[in-house]
């Protein structure tokens, strides 16, 4: 089993891969301007550095000694390479410099431009010098090189001075005492004392013998600091990195600089980064993502793409075969905040689908604030429904007692509730008249959607997670923070219902909004034109119907409907279960 797991793992791990590297690619603006920036860098690069060059000299180091090629002498004990690259850097050495280019600058715009490097495993500083000019890198490096060599055999000479000024001291001091030494030996007997005498003044005289041959040693002495092997000429090509390579070195840099800066933004983001976030944010699966402008469309046989009707019908399997849809077979589709255009479209496909299986579908439009259905599906007025009685007393105003039938073409009909503004929607979203409504369910080979208005605008959905406690979001992963998911399952949950899966979209592109906004308009343009031709507003007299055939739904104005802009809106309040049986019955 540990085998498998470990299996299941590293398959897993390519598919991560890939979601997240997806998850990157959503801020394309991002990374776009990382890009830009990494191009003008290189721009800026390659334009400031096209006219650089670089001319390089060589010294080799040396330490004055009596015998250069006796082996047992070692250079690199006397010398220390590091700290003459320190010398070579110094202002000492600029100043030096300065005088023989008759530099007119600062010491420090001088010292900038020069690099000192000492090859590995040699004795060799490297003077290298960057200039504006073939010719001024040469005589800088030169100059640099040549002001170095003098300073070190200035500072050589002068320890040599020194020296040779102690020695003499000495000399003259051995000197002055040999001669004395020398005139009392004279005046003195023969004998053991004499002898004494005689050997104090011969250590004497050798002394002066010692001090004779290092004077004459440190005099005979090079006090050369080093040999040029390589004179800087005028360079013939330029050092800095051509347009095309620093255009590419700037793209390889902004990719990097965008995609951190995605990454970034990608982990801070409050948004769902996939469809693996929304499940974890509702607990619940993700049944089904639509293609993009999906939901413009209220039913997918009026829609061009076959692949939007297919996966309408995927979702409805995936209900199907839950176990806690099946059993009850009652649905509540809400949008979490904003337009509930998009949950429209997905409740109405979703009733048709259920339809094309065979169930005895109920539409019901429980958004009473905004109502839109009736007037944009093919819908006809059926007979009274089973949950309507005409001894039952209407208060609310809503539900009426008429049901419609809505054509969904190829997937054949289903019935519709339509919504209304009422005065009180609280109260007529808890009237018995409703439960009795959702009760449909409850009859063999029903099915029963109900379109609410979104969650986190209105309280209405949680007033009827009661009656339909399999709740379906449909949401906008791009428009919708994990913390809104969250807080719409805790709220469903606290309500007594169940999130059965989310719905997730894409919505069009500007563009094709604004032609879909067009073609509407210029639909509904033609479709008014003929009645502004007649009677010049007059009232349109009422069309016969045909016998035999239905009566086309026209919803009549209900006195009782809320509509004044200046009325109150009443808070939903508390329905007690035993109020619900009692208005059953």
């Amino acid at each position: 089993m540990s085998n498998l797991h470990g299996a299941a793992v590293e398959d897993d791990e390519p598919e991560l891969l890939r979601d997240q590297f997806k998850q990157l690619l959503r801020y394309r603006a991002v990374i776009g301007t990382g890009i830009g920036i990494g191009l003008l860098g290189g721009v800026w690069f390659g334009l400031s550095n096209a006219d650089t060059y670089v001319a390089t000299s060589q010294v080799v180091l040396r330490a004055p000694v009596n015998d250069p090629f006796n082996p047992s002498i070692s250079q690199d004990k006397t010398l220390n390479v590091g700290s003459e690259r320190q010398t070579a850097l110094s202002s000492s050495v600029a100043e030096g410099a300065a005088k023989k280019l008759h530099w007119t600058g600062t010491i420090g715009r001088l010292q900038r431009d020069l690099q000192v490097t000492n090859p590995p495993q040699s004795q060799v500083l490297q003077f290298s010098y960057t200039a504006d000019t073939p010719q001024a890198a040469a005589d800088r490096a030169n100059a640099m090189t040549q002001a170095y060599l003098e300073l070190r055999e200035k500072q050589w000479t002068a320890i040599r001075a020194k020296m040779l000024q102690g020695l003499k001291n000495e000399l003259d001091e051995a000197s002055l005492r040999h001669d004395k030494q020398e005139k009392k030996v004279d005046r003195m007997p023969a004998g053991a004392a004499r002898d004494a005498e005689y050997g104090i003044k011969t250590n004497l005289a050798n002394r002066m013998i010692e001090l004779e041959g290092r004077v004459s040693g440190l005099k005979s002495l090079d006090m050369s600091a080093g040999t040029v092997i390589r004179t800087a000429t005028a360079p013939g090509y330029s050092d800095g990195p051509s347009l095309a390579m620093s255009l590419g070195l700037g793209a390889l840099v902004g990719v990097a600089l965008g995609l951190l800066a995605a990454w970034v933004r990608l982990v801070f983001d409050p948004a769902p980064r996939s469809a693996g976030d929304v499940a974890r944010a509702v607990r619940a699966p993700v049944l089904g993502t639509l293609p993009r402008g999906a939901t413009e469309t209220l039913l997918a046989g009026d829609h061009t793409d076959a692949k939007v009707g297919e996966e309408f019908r995927s979702v409805a399997f995936r209900l199907a075969y839950d176990q806690r849809f099946a059993d009850r077979r009652r649905l509540l589709v809400v949008a979490p905040r904003g337009s509930s255009e998009p949950a429209a479209a997905v409740a109405t496909n979703l009733a048709a689908s259920f339809a094309e299986t065979g169930k005895d579908v109920l539409l019901v439009e429980a958004d009473l604030r905004t109502p839109t259905l009736a007037g944009r599906l093919r819908a006809n007025a059926s007979g009274a429904p089973r949950w309507s009685s005409a001894a039952e007393p209407d208060e609310s105003g809503w539900p009426g007692r008429r049901q419609l039938s809505v054509d969904a073409g190829e997937s054949g009909s289903f019935g519709l509730v339509p919504g209304e503004r009422v005065r009180n929607v609280a109260r007529a979203l808890t009237s018995p008249r409703v439960s009795r409504l959702i009760a449909e369910a409850d009859s063999p080979n029903s099915t029963v959607v109900v379109l609410a208005p979104p969650v986190l605008a209105y309280a209405d959905a949680l007033a009827l997670v009661d009656r339909v406690d399999g709740v379906l979001i449909v949401c906008d992963p791009r428009s919708v923070h994990r913390v809104d998911l969250q807080r719409i399952r805790e709220l469903i949950g606290g309500a007594g219902g169940t999130v059965l899966g989310a719905v997730m979209f894409t919505p069009p592109t500007r563009r094709a909004a604004k032609a879909a906004a067009k073609a509407a308009a210029r639909s509904s343009a033609r479709s008014d034109a003929p009645q502004s031709r007649r009677g010049g507003g007059r009232a349109k007299p009422p069309r016969q119907q045909p016998a035999g055939q239905e009566e086309e739904y026209e919803p009549e104005p209900d006195p009782r409907v809320w509509g004044g802009e200046n009325s109150d809106t009443v808070a939903l309040r508390s329905v007690r279960p035993e109020d619900l049986r009692a208005g059953d019955r």
